[in-house]
């Protein structure tokens, strides 16, 4: 009924990863504004990839474009920081962005890149945006699940699952047993820390459609240091509709299968 899954951690810095290779055709960019985005010099260097599929839906092409906006102005705020410098290595913006889901009443894109502006390894950049286009409106965390309590319940279920694959992967790599207690522990509290019962916590989350056209679980989503180190790269939770349903609102729940 779920799944805990772990993926590496963004890439290292060189070619942006999903940089783009040509623009959208002018209609779309002239509509929406999501022209690709391929920028190189001594200093930086930059590559965001949009969907076509967005250019479909205006409100959800804004959200799309002002994620990366904001991502561009951070790495250009470094770059700035620089002054007259040219770094060792440039500093690196790679978004790209993959449909995820596409029904008539859902649309679901990910965000998935990385911002490297010196150090050991970049910063990634995970983002989740689910559309309802017959309401013309974003699903987002808080209105999904308006009570405490929900929360409380689907923090509860996602704790089992990443605290149980934690485990697993300790084992995996046979731990000594003076070193897997520390090892529990520390992850342990990053675990609980990173998944407090309020959406803030939950707020990166994609549908896993079922055959129906319903959603037929959620996909939590937490990049590196939300439930565990960076090495430990993104990790996701799969939470069944069963489960989520009483917690749904109202509003939302001809959403999901069953309700």
């Amino acid at each position: 009924m779920s799944a805990c899954q772990r993926q590496a951690p963004a890439p290292q810095p060189g070619k942006p990863a999903g940089a783009a290779t040509s623009a959208q055709p002018a209609s779309t960019a002239s509509t929406t504004g999501l022209a690709d985005v391929v920028e190189t010099t001594p200093r930086y260097v930059i590559g965001i990839s949009y969907p076509p599929e967005a250019a479909q839906y205006p409100g959800l092409a804004a959200a799309l474009k002002r994620y990366a906006e904001d991502s561009r102005k951070d790495l250009m705020d470094a770059v700035g920081g620089l002054g007259n410098d040219t770094p060792t290595a440039p500093y690196e913006l790679s978004v790209s962005y993959t449909t995820l889901a596409k029904t008539p009443a859902i649309v679901a894109v990910g965000a998935d890149g990385y911002l490297y502006t010196g150090g050991a390894h970049a910063m990634p950049l995970i983002a989740r945006f689910v559309w309802l286009p017959q309401r013309n409106a974003m699903l987002t965390a808080d209105a999904l699940v308006p009570q405490a309590s929900g929360w409380q319940a689907i923090s509860d279920f996602v704790r089992e699952q990443l605290h149980t694959a934690l485990s697993q992967r300790i084992d995996a790599d046979d731990v000594p047993a003076a070193e897997r207690a520390d090892m529990i522990k520390n992850a342990g509290q990053m675990i609980d820390e990173g998944t407090a019962p309020t959406a803030e916590s939950f707020s990166q989350f994609e549908p896993v459609m079922g055959s129906d056209g319903r959603i037929a679980a959620l996909r939590f989503v937490f990049p590196p240091y939300q439930v565990g180190p960076y090495a430990d790269g993104k990790q996701t939770v799969d939470v069944p509709a069963d489960a989520l349903l009483p917690h749904i609102a109202p509003a939302y729940r001809s959403l999901f299968r069953g309700g």
